[in-house]
């Protein structure tokens, strides 16, 4: 198995530049995730270690090799798309083996690896079987399974799991998560799912419009981000921010009365600030009057409580127990200031 190394890595279409200098390294054997809003250049890094698109500029490596001028074939990677490819006249037996069939393989060497693979993906009862009798998450075994049967050094997933409902895309969460532990390969994932990205990863890439916004492990991301951007991207619900302004000492928010000490270094008087903190972290106080309940979304044990403060501000609370906010009443907010971070509302740094 091999790592992946990115350097100064550009690529235009024409004059367009959609990648704009990415520097990265992902480790060998580490299951690496790229997530980003729409069009921030995920997926077209991604088919750029492929080799299905030209890296117009930089260097890329895939273990002691360099791929930047690399036919596709020859980089030793495997991708996994959203839709499945699979050849509908053939069996799940002759879908997963049919490229080493072309490569030249003996027969007995292929029937060796599609029977790993079929172990793997725990597929012996759907070997007899066209994709048209599969469901969705069992036809995307199998696609997972044709990777596998390269024995590739890389495996690349592009969305793979976009296509299919809900409760599948958590049973197919769980059996990637298996296959990574199991053969322990390198792993680049393409999602715009933040659940995806929190539970599978082991390094996050946040990139928008091309560059990268932060690197690091799911928590790491969470609960130390660098920038505005990635704090509101990364969670579910987002970060609320709070706008407010620098007193020099204290931070005075639009919404609330007082001024507030936060444990950080406050920027000089007059900085606008933005003060982001997380749903679970603020508390609904009842006896209260800042803010109006305008919807309770109720999902079970928890439930996120929009809220509206008397400027129009929105900011959504996490409630959990028997007792939840009613739409129409009014109430207040508790801050932990202890969990505030700050941001400069101009640069969107973080003001630690």
């Amino acid at each position: 198995m091999s790592g992946v190394v990115m350097k100064d890595v550009i690529k235009r279409y024409g004059d367009v530049q959609v990648i704009h200098g990415i520097d990265l390294e992902i480790n060998d054997g580490e299951f690496c995730v790229f997530v980003g809003p729409s069009g921030c250049g995920k997926s077209t890094l991604l088919r750029m270690v492929a080799g299905l698109e030209e890296t117009t500029e930089g260097a890329m490596s895939i273990g002691t090799r360099d791929v930047t001028r690399m036919d596709p074939a020859e980089r030793g990677v495997a991708m996994v798309f959203q839709t499945y490819a699979l050849y509908p006249h053939m069996t799940v037996r002759d879908n997963m083996g049919f490229g080493l069939k072309m490569n030249g393989h003996p027969k007995a060497e292929i029937a060796e690896k599609v029977a790993e693979a079929t172990r793997i993906l725990k597929l012996e009862e759907y070997l007899d079987r066209k994709p048209a009798a599969l469901s969705g998450g069992q036809r995307q075994r199998v696609s997972i399974g044709r990777a596998i049967v390269r024995g590739p050094e890389v495996f690349l997933f592009d969305e793979p799991l976009s296509n299919l409902d809900a409760e599948l895309r958590v049973e197919m969460r769980v059996e990637i998560a298996r296959l990574h532990k199991e053969i322990g390969a390198t792993m680049i994932y393409v999602t715009h799912d933040q659940v995806e990205a929190m539970t599978l990863a082991d390094k996050i890439v946040v990139l928008r419009a091309g560059r990268i916004e932060q690197v690091g492990a799911p928590l790491d991301l969470y609960r130390d981000p660098d920038n505005k951007f990635v704090a509101g991207f990364i969670g579910s619900p987002a970060m609320n921010f709070l706008d407010g302004v620098s007193t020099g000492e204290a931070v005075t928010l639009n919404d609330l009365a007082g001024a507030f000490a936060l444990p950080v270094t406050i920027p000089s008087a007059g900085t606008e600030i933005s003060v982001g903190i997380r749903p679970e972290h603020i508390a609904i106080d009842p006896d209260g009057d800042t803010h109006t309940v305008e919807l309770t979304e109720a999902l079970g044990g928890v439930s996120y409580v929009h809220l509206k403060s008397n400027s129009g501000a929105k900011i959504i609370v996490e409630e959990r127990g028997d007792d939840r906010s009613r739409a129409g009443i009014r109430v207040g907010i508790t801050l932990p200031l202890e969990r505030a971070m700050l941001f400069d509302r101009k640069t969107e740094q973080r003001i630690r």
